[in-house]
């Protein structure tokens, strides 16, 4: 069968992923553009509807460290089919309330699929020996991104206009979702019903933490609104149906990448390493406005943001004692509450000062200090003697 070849379990993740952040989460950046102009919306209100998903992440990620007494393949299968149904549903609205409501939906599903995807995969694979699962599972969000954008370049040079963006990445997103399901296995019966056991705060876990909530405050601006940037600079048109296709490339090759820095530099170095390069890159979308620069900006972003967000979850999960699930959901907690203040807050400095330049630099400083908490865990966890 399928699940039992080489690497079945970490496609099935990559699979899992594409739907439920590649796409379910980012498809909402190169389509913003299209929504903004047809409906008329600010650049407050496009914040208020990302922030609306990022606030279903924060739930989804709380209701994910409860116990789990079920099982979690049943639990990711619904988290996918609410995903795919938000995102197809998406092509059917008008007004903004509809659209924050039904982006909660879509963000809670995410959490959702990140922290079972993740228990499941990393887990299992590590328990099988696969080394080289984490890099194909994580590289599933910039798959998900790429596949998006090169389907809404598509459809928005045959004039279909942004309604019917959601639409078809919705419908790929059920394919995805149903390859996902079939290659991820079924859990064993003995760990059906456990009983998660609490994380334990010491050893490094708190600045951890607090470093990947700085983390998921600093990429997000750039990561919500890039194409918004690009498209307020008409000498920058020209790579507008492209950025976003870059990041998601980037993304997809990038995990593997840092999984390998982190094998020979320890895993919070890498981690820190890779925040400083992103924090580069959010500062030129904004310091260097011409072609070059934004196209420096996306490889940065998309070639660092993925493998942070791997390096975290792996980190997490070697402090986790073997029982990673609420450990890995207090981490998304932390990373959606910084989601949530970011496009809210670089939406309503864009109203005020007239572009992205400000939110881009603050969103930069906390990628940098993140970078320092990160130092700090992996010192107090040597200490600690632990990883």
């Amino acid at each position: 069968m399928a699940r039992n070849q080489p690497h079945s379990l970490a496609v099935g993740g990559l699979a899992a992923l594409a739907t439920g952040l590649g796409i379910g989460r980012f498809v909402y950046t190169p389509i913003l553009p299209g929504m903004m102009a047809d409906l008329g919306l600010t650049g407050g209100q496009a914040g208020l509807i990302a922030s609306a998903n990022f606030i279903g992440y924060l739930a989804g990620a709380l209701a994910a460290a409860l116990p789990v007494r079920g099982s979690r393949r049943l639990i990711l299968a619904a988290c996918l089919v609410a995903s795919c149904l938000t995102t197809l549903g998406m092509a059917g609205l008008s007004d903004v309330w509809s659209m924050m409501a039904i982006r909660f939906i879509a963000g809670f599903a995410s959490a959702g699929v990140l922290v079972f995807a993740s228990g499941l995969v990393l887990e299992r694979s590590a328990a099988r020996g696969d080394g080289r699962a984490p890099g194909i599972y994580f590289s599933g969000v910039g798959v998900g991104i790429a596949m998006s954008a090169l389907l809404v370049l598509l459809v928005e040079g045959a004039g279909l206009g942004w309604r019917m963006e959601w639409l078809i990445t919705g419908l790929v997103s059920v394919l995805l979702a149903g390859m996902a399901v079939a290659k991820i296995d079924e859990e064993p019966l003995e760990r059906v019903a456990r009983e998660i056991a609490k994380p334990r705060f010491s050893g490094g876990i708190l600045p951890l933490v607090l470093a990947y909530g700085l983390f998921g405050l600093g990429y997000v601006v750039t990561a919500t609104f890039l194409v918004a940037i690009i498209r307020a600079e008409p000498e920058l048109w020209a790579i507008e149906p492209y950025t976003w296709f870059i990041v998601g490339v980037s993304a997809a090759f990038s995990v593997t990448f840092w999984l390998k820095v982190a094998a020979r530099q320890g895993t919070l170095v890498a981690f820190a390493a890779a925040c400083v390069i992103e924090a580069v890159g959010v500062g030129a979308s904004v310091a260097v406005a011409t072609e070059a620069g934004m196209l420096t900006a996306a490889v940065l972003l998309g070639g660092t943001f993925m493998g942070i967000t791997a390096l975290g979850l792996v980190a997490a999960r070697e402090r986790s004692g073997g029982n990673p699930q609420r450990l890995l959901a207090v981490m998304t907690v932390a990373f959606s509450v910084g989601q949530i203040v970011g496009p809210s807050a670089a939406g309503y400095l864009h109203d005020a000062t007239g572009d992205f330049t400000l939110a881009s630099y603050g969103a930069a400083a906390a990628l940098v200090l993140a970078a320092i908490f990160a130092l700090l865990a992996r010192g107090m966890s040597h200490r600690a003697g632990g990883v």
